[in-house]
């Protein structure tokens, strides 16, 4: 998503161990995420900018993080079957020794799913590393109505926010 609006960069992976509250608003939750991942990202590379994100679905005011089995996935498709949700994005940009952090909430509506869509989608999809076990942009038009809001905040960072903040 970067690369296509000209930014070079390099990704390293956060030793950050992310936060599962429950009882945190999902954009506290997911800023406080991202804050983590950056700082502990920016602490080897005190020259660069770091940007740390994290991404979550929210439905009924309760995070549904990256499944732990393919049932469990499946039982997350089936609760969004028919419903609309939130994603929230939380990110932190780090540099020079200042933090900034923002995030974005997009609406996702889901299509009424039947066991056999989400077999299908699960057989096309790897579920397994997906914030409530789906991406919009692999096969969406199978289990997505509509994305109210910024699609590439679905995808996993509000890019235009982003920029406007770089």
């Amino acid at each position: 998503m970067l690369r296509k609006v000209g930014l070079e960069f390099d990704v390293i992976p956060s030793p950050a161990e992310e936060l599962h509250d429950e009882l945190m608003p999902l954009d506290q939750l997911c800023e406080e995420n991202a804050r983590l991942k950056a700082l502990a990202v920016a602490q080897d590379y005190p020259e660069a900018t770091v940007i740390g994100a994290d991404t979550l679905v929210y439905i009924d005011q309760t995070p549904l993080g990256k499944p732990r089995s393919k049932e469990e996935a499946a039982a997350m498709l089936m609760r969004l079957s028919g419903r609309t949700h939130q994603v929230c994005t939380g990110v932190c940009i780090a540099r020079a020794g200042e933090v900034d952090s923002f995030h974005a909430i997009t609406e996702v509506v889901f299509k009424k799913l039947s066991e056999k869509i989400i077999r299908d989608y699960m057989a096309k999809v790897d579920v397994m590393d997906k914030a409530g076990s789906y991406a919009v942009q692999e096969h969406g038009e199978m289990i997505i109505e509509q994305v109210r809001g910024d699609y590439d905040n679905v995808v996993g960072l509000p890019v235009a926010q982003l920029l406007g903040k770089l």
